[in-house]
């Protein structure tokens, strides 16, 4: 029976045209050795599984490689190839930091490094997670580093270039190597797979490479997990499962009933989702994600950004039309929110129901205005004509895109009234509204102040905690029928309250029915009072406030 290889090392890159993903890093290390312009020492840094090691490896090969060809790539034919990739090469070393981070280990490597090479004209030395190395290591490896023979060439890889010593990196020639993208990875699954006669749909080979996050070597040894759950036959379906993925589909359903306001559907998809153990952060973070990706797949600009598979790309831009922008904007919002304050919840399933529902509400307004529409548009139809002979006004609700009209630019330089008034509307899209608003100015008592005021500090309790307290703390007094004092204690609460302001004025006015409604603020400086710090301040505060203290410290001769 054939010993089984896994592909991260059956598929392992022997040439700089087989690396996934590092395209200018490997253009610049051909253009070093076509040139001849080789420095004595590399660091190769970046996150795991992105071929920073691998890329060392085909460096090392080529520099020593005797029949370069046009392309700059080893002939694997040569002695030098030869005897690399049957891995008995004296010319090529390697050596794990992180199990050889002594001084003595790098003691014995610095005696080694003198040696002239046997066959070829340089001795190279992959030194890997270098930053592994000791403090005292790294101050006995700096003078070889920094003066090496002639035919030693050092090349470092690390996960972690910020614990390296800067006298480290200063020697060395940098190469930060980048993520693999999703679109690289998958693309180099398929190859595999064809290699290997396994059967793999697209949008099933893109989860692998989204769960790889960056790593090829992650994203190969997914594969092989796979293929032993499911065979020669890779499916969407069997990828979720096996690498406990949630489906997209629970993401496409909460947003068709975040739409319809249907708060408990939203509710009982996610209690479902918790049953299966998908932990409840994972789940906002996943729902924030859906939603920026709708939002950028409203724009063919941005579409590129959106790194699913075809199949569901298709479906990413069928419900982005759905989607209102005003919709995706505070939904994006209201989930980052409750990913930030999750951990910190003592209640986390809440924390996130809170968001679900909150959510549900962001077409609810859109929603009644649109059948007080519909009333109006019946009534006109039943009734043309008011009792006084008048044709009634209808109600028709603007279109979203509305383009502007053709404005005289010189006519408004010249201060035409009427040009200026159009501008003003064209530019506040609120002010065709404004007009058709009744103006209301109901009276209100103190009380029906307060509880409106309560009403809407709940609204931005979970969302805006800091502004909240300001608000509650906020003491709004009844002025006259259309002012509202409110007080603050500084300025910087000041400033925080006038942000909201707006919101407050437009739920405060909804609450009691008055549109006429403004706020006026004063800030209330709290009183300084003086630090006592020493006994001897404490003491004179005292004797200020009661005299015979210091009779009865004297008499009794006390010390304080």
């Amino acid at each position: 029976m054939e010993n089984f290889i896994v592909s991260a090392r059956k598929y392992r890159p022997g040439t700089f045209g087989f690396v996934v993903g590092q395209k200018s890093i490997t253009s610049t290390l051909k253009n070093a050795i076509k040139n001849n312009h080789l420095a004595h020492a590399y660091l190769f840094c970046g996150p795991r599984g992105v071929g920073k090691t691998t890329c060392a490896r085909i460096f090392a090969k080529t520099i020593n490689c005797q029949n370069l060809g046009e392309d700059t790539e080893p002939c694997n034919v040569c002695e030098s190839c030869k005897s690399f990739n049957s891995s008995r090469s004296f010319n090529i070393h390697e050596l794990d930091a992180a199990s050889n981070n002594s001084v003595e280990d790098i003691r014995s490597l610095i005696d080694q490094v003198r040696i002239p090479p046997q066959l070829g004209k340089y001795s190279i030395y992959i030194i890997d997670e270098v930053h592994m190395l000791s403090s005292q290591a790294f101050n006995a490896f700096l003078k070889t580093l920094e003066e090496p023979p002639a035919h030693a060439i050092f090349i470092l890889a690390t996960t972690e270039k910020h614990k390296i010593i800067p006298t480290i990196l200063s020697r060395c020639q940098i190469f930060d190597f980048n993520r693999i993208g999703v679109e690289d990875i998958a693309g180099h699954l398929e190859y595999v797979a064809q290699k290997e006669n396994v059967e793999a749909s697209h949008d099933a080979l893109n989860i692998i490479a989204q769960k790889a996050d960056g790593a090829m070597r992650d994203a190969l040894s997914y594969f092989d997990q796979i293929v032993s759950f499911s065979g020669n036959q890779i499916t969407y379906e069997k990828v979720i499962e096996n690498l406990n993925v949630l489906d997209y589909e629970y993401y496409f359903s909460l947003t068709d009933a975040f739409l319809k306001n249907d708060f408990a559907a939203a509710l009982l998809t996610f209690n479902q989702i918790l049953n299966k153990g998908f932990d409840g952060q994972h789940f906002i973070t996943g729902l924030a994600k859906h939603f920026r990706d709708l939002l950028v797949s409203l724009d063919k600009g941005t579409i590129k950004l959106l790194e699913v598979g075809e199949g569901i790309k298709e479906k990413y831009m069928k419900q982005a039309t759905e989607c209102p922008l005003i919709f995706l904007f505070q939904a994006i919002n209201i989930a980052n929110s409750c990913d930030l304050s999750y951990k910190a919840s003592q209640d986390k399933r809440l924390q996130v129901e809170l968001a679900l529902i909150n959510i549900s509400k962001i077409t609810l307004q859109q929603s009644h205005n649109h059948e007080v529409v519909k009333i109006a548009e019946k009534k006109n139809t039943a009734n043309p004509q008011n009792q006084s002979g008048q044709e009634e006004t209808k109600i028709v609700e603007e279109p979203k895109n509305q383009k502007l009209n053709s404005i005289s630019i010189k006519a408004a330089l010249k201060g035409d009234s009427k040009i200026v008034e159009e501008i003003k509307k064209e530019e506040s899209p609120l002010a065709v509204e404004e007009e058709k608003q009744e103006i209301k100015a109901m009276s209100f008592s103190s009380d029906q102040l307060l509880g409106a005021w309560e009403q809407f500090a709940e609204t931005i309790k979970v969302e805006k905690p800091r502004i909240y307290h300001i608000i509650k703390a906020s003491n709004p007094v009844k002025k006259s029928e259309d002012v509202i004092v409110c007080t603050v204690k500084n300025t910087l609460q000041r400033d925080a309250f006038e942000k909201i302001e707006p919101e407050i004025l437009a739920f405060i006015s909804s609450k009691l029915q008055n549109n006429k409604l403004k706020l006026e603020l004063n800030i209330v400086e709290m009183e300084q009072k003086e630090q006592l710090y020493t006994d001897s301040d404490k003491l004179r505060y005292l004797t200020e406030k009661n005299a015979n203290l210091n009779k009865l410290k004297q008499q009794f001769n006390l010390d304080f």
